[in-house]
């Protein structure tokens, strides 16, 4: 028997991932989870083989929850089922310990594989991304600008080159427009710009947009 958490904040993701994995071999027991702090709740109630985590959750985001997870459970297994992009945050979670990321636009059979290879202890990203991206967690690079903002201040840094305003960026982050700003102005001075103009160049010379 098999026991996986889905955390996800929408139940129609959830509902559809529940399904794919009744295709499973092996006998599944599936607990959902709408938001960190119910992820966080039940890996401490329960002992399970897999989480499947989205990125983009109320409260803590999935990554916060990701460090969390793996502060508490060490060698409990992680993939990442996201909407961003494997060159926007694979790199981040693999690094946070992840097993794994698929983006929430991959067919079911690649998530059924990805969930079989991380149970068996492996690691999975796309075939597209997988030799540079697993090669480069071993590597010792000095780090790029980008790469000393906190995992929120990156997900600020790339909504704000994709032109999103303060609200939006707010509304879909679960923040308030505030603490936006306030993300804004640390990436700023972070990376040493002084424009959003100056952000978007950046993150379009790095290619961390597509």
């Amino acid at each position: 028997m098999i026991k996986i958490l889905i955390a996800d904040d929408h139940a129609v993701v959830r509902k559809g991932v529940r399904h794919i994995l009744s295709e499973l071999p092996d006998d599944v027991t599936v607990n959902e989870a709408g938001d960190s702090y119910e992820v966080i709740d039940n890996i401490r109630k329960n002992d399970y083989d897999l989480v499947l985590l989205d990125i983009a959750m109320p409260g803590k985001d999935g990554l916060e929850a990701l460090k969390q997870i793996k502060t508490e459970k060490p060698k409990l297994p992680v993939l990442i089922l996201s909407m961003f992009p494997e060159e926007q945050f694979a790199l981040r979670a693999l690094k946070s310990g992840a097993s794994g990321y698929l983006t929430k636009e991959s067919i079911p059979e690649e998530l059924l594989k990805a969930i079989q290879k991380v149970l068996r202890g492996g690691k999975y990203v796309s075939e597209s991304f997988s030799d540079e991206i697993l090669l480069s967690l071993d590597r010792d690079v000095e780090k790029l600008p980008h790469e000393t903002l906190s995992d929120r201040e990156y997900q600020v840094m790339l909504m704000i080159a994709a032109g999103k305003t303060r609200k939006e960026i707010a509304d879909k982050l679960f923040l308030s427009v505030k603490t936006v700003s306030t993300y804004r102005t640390r990436i700023l001075e972070k990376m040493g710009l002084k424009t959003n103009a100056d952000l978007t160049n950046y993150v379009n010379q790095h290619n961390l947009i597509t």
